[in-house]
């Protein structure tokens, strides 16, 4: 038994405690951070799966960490973390039997060129889509990456383009991504490159405001690529922690949380499962789940009726079945142009993604699934011996399925898409591994139930109602505790702005003056500019 104190105890050390961590110490404060595995990272995590192949266990590709003002203003680089990028963003073959696909470049119009090919009216459809991305990004990615409501972005983008054009513009970000297709463009393959992006999140290509999931993440990639670490996403954690642990944090692996005490409706500790106790004089940041917090953390008298009875209707994104290959060569693509991507979109055109949403909503295992495929060795040629490919495709399983026999089911249907799509494919794998559900919860108790986004993006559960109505910030409602995990405003993805939100928080109610405070986010905002 052990006890210390620390200004703040941050509860986990992903990548958004890691965030946090680093900037409490940056103002000075004493930071204490506990994460119960031996490596920090959570969902940013690398591993190696078979001599010579690394395999990103989780999260690999990022492009919102290099639009993120609050990543962007750590400066990683100068703590080790380097960048790299496949010749091409991400491809979307068209059909198992055609040569045929959409392909994604960071050159604007090469993307467009590739889309006239098949319809001439796509291409300059897509580059009118990128001119309004060069309009509004600075001003909606200062919206996204503020607290909510946000306040200086709606206004910066009002005055930027109007009060009309901003009317249009919130119509097109609730449309469906299948609508937003259909207006925009008159092929499939332009299609493709918005609903294929769409489907990171878990909300249904027909529901409203999955066009914008789409239409972000398609823009981010047309801007910035789909980076990679250099080495491993293991590399970006790494990082993180060298970046806090430089501006005086401390980082305690092998500490899992078991519980936070409450006195007088403030959070004053955390106690480990080991027996050690750490005193907080300030605050206590955690980067857990939010059923985790509000279910397992904190005693029941200290959580409200009411909070209590939103949390029983919290919502998970569905599920996650991954498998990793170690390829003896490239993956055998029919059709040519997908072998330069690092993201690659399979098994599914416009109509066949509605059926598999289908499939999902009502709780069908699907036939033909949906893959989001990533070549690693394309991205990094660090990742497996040369002439070899390190790879990794994950898919979706139905919420409330059982995930033993349903996963390596699903496994091997999504083996079999990927083998009509690459003839030969199989012949080529050295070593194969498949992360079911289970496997990824007891691997990282943040993504409960095989989620991996830290709960629904489904509208429902965004914005003033993550991660349930009245909870849209950081604080919560015990004094001096904050959610700084994806289970927060503004959600999933590695971006870092949850933790981030929660320690400006917490500085400002502990009163860090306007100047300090200024001089603390100054370097993050000037990122997005």
């Amino acid at each position: 038994m052990t006890s210390s104190a620390a200004d703040a105890v941050v509860v986990g050390g992903g990548h958004h405690g890691l965030v946090a961590a680093a900037v409490l110490a940056d103002a000075g404060w004493d930071v204490c951070l506990l994460e119960g595995a031996d490596t920090v990272g959570g969902a940013v995590r690398s591993a190696v799966i078979h001599p010579g192949f690394t395999a990103d266990l989780y999260s690999a590709f990022y492009p919102l960490a290099q639009a993120s003002p609050i990543l962007r203003a750590l400066e990683l680089e100068r703590h080790g973390l380097r960048w790299t990028r496949a010749p091409s963003v991400l491809a979307h073959p068209l059909r198992p039997d055609h040569a045929e696909a959409a392909v994604l470049h960071t050159d604007r119009e090469r993307t467009a060129a590739g889309l006239s090919a098949s319809h001439p009216a796509d291409g300059p459809a897509w580059l009118e889509l990128c001119r309004q991305w060069d309009d509004i990004e600075e001003p909606l990615l200062r919206s996204l990456f503020s607290a909510f409501p946000p306040v200086r972005g709606p206004v910066q983008l009002l005055t930027r383009i109007g009060s009309r054009a901003a009317l249009r513009l919130a119509r097109f970000l609730t449309l469906p991504a299948k609508r937003m297709g259909e207006e925009l463009f008159s092929g499939e393959a332009a299609r493709l490159l918005l609903a294929g992006n769409a489907v990171h999140a878990d909300v249904p290509m027909t529901s409203p405001v999955s066009g914008a999931f789409g239409w972000l993440l398609a823009m981010l990639g047309q801007r910035y690529g789909f980076p990679v670490p250099v080495g491993g996403s293991g590399e970006l954690s790494a990082a993180l922690e060298r970046r806090a642990t430089a501006a005086g944090a401390q980082i305690c692996t092998g500490q899992r949380v078991e519980r936070i005490d409450v006195q007088d409706g403030r959070a004053v500790a955390v106690r480990t499962a080991g027996g050690r106790t750490v005193y907080a004089r300030r605050a206590v940041l955690a980067d857990v789940s939010a059923p985790s917090l509000y279910g397992e953390l904190l005693p029941d008298s200290a959580v409200p009726t009411r909070v209590r009875a939103d949390m029983a209707r919290f919502a998970w994104d569905t599920p996650i079945v991954k498998v990793n290959w170690a390829l003896d060569g490239p993956v055998p693509w029919r059709a040519q142009d997908v072998a330069g991507a690092g993201t690659v979109h399979l098994g599914a055109g416009e109509l066949e993604l509605v059926r598999w949403s289908a499939d999902l909503e009502s709780r069908r295992l699907p036939e033909s699934p949906f893959l989001l495929l990533g070549q690693m060795t394309t991205a990094d040629a660090s990742r497996s011996p040369a002439g070899t490919e390190s790879a990794w495709a994950y898919t979706h399983l139905p919420r409330g399925m059982a995930d033993d026999e349903s996963a390596d089911e699903l496994a091997r249907r999504a083996e079999r898409v990927l083998e009509e799509f690459a003839p030969g494919f199989g012949d080529r794998v050295l070593h194969r591994d498949v992360q079911r559900p289970s496997d990824l919860q007891a691997s990282d108790p943040n993504l409960g139930q095989g989620a991996v986004n830290g709960g629904t993006a489904q509208l429902f559960q965004q914005l003033v109602f993550r991660p349930v109505p009245g909870l849209g910030r950081p604080a919560t409602p015990i004094a001096g505790l904050y959610l700084a995990s994806a289970a927060a405003h503004p959600g999933g993805g590695v971006h870092g702005v949850c933790g981030w939100l929660a320690a400006r928080s917490a500085l400002r109610d502990h009163g860090l003056s306007g100047i300090a405070r200024r001089r603390l986010l100054s370097g993050a905002m000037a990122a997005v500019r």
